[in-house]
């Protein structure tokens, strides 16, 4: 079982995972947070990405605002979890 924070952007055009800077992992959604639709949304795309069902994923925190905790039911380390969500690592420019 893995309990994380993930930030969502809503409303995007797109649907993409990312660690930025401060070592956030960002969710980039295409749906507009208007009746649950967003969190459906990513729920249904860890879901895809993490190969597993809708079921095994909970909004433990934050199911209206930007900010989520998100339970997910399944044995995996951090760096596999990243791996199946493709984050991409954002490089700080200096």
């Amino acid at each position: 079982m893995l309990i994380l924070d993930i930030k969502v952007v809503p409303n995007s055009g797109k649907q993409q995972f990312i660690l930025d800077k401060s070592g956030i992992i960002k969710c980039f959604l295409k749906n507009a947070p208007e009746s649950g639709k967003a969190n459906a949304e990513l729920i249904k795309f860890l879901a895809e990405k993490l190969e597993t069902t809708k079921d095994s994923i909970n909004i433990l925190l934050g199911a209206t605002g930007r900010k989520k905790r998100i339970k997910i039911n399944l044995d995996l380390t951090i760096a596999q979890l990243e791996s199946k969500l493709g984050i991409i690592r954002q490089l700080k420019i200096s």
